[in-house]
């Protein structure tokens, strides 16, 4: 669910990457499209 632009290199970068980060800094970050209503109904708690 990136933009098109989005470069993944030398194992950086990868998609579990970021969301370990934005996890890491407190967004709550959606398993699958799936998920969506469920992780922003636990983001407005």
């Amino acid at each position: 669910m990136g933009h098109a632009g989005a470069i993944i290199s030398g194992g950086t970068g990868t998609a579990e990457a970021k969301i370990e980060a934005m996890r890491e800094a407190g967004i709550h970050v959606a398993a699958s499209p799936a998920e969506l209503g469920n992780t922003m109904a636990a983001a407005m708690r």
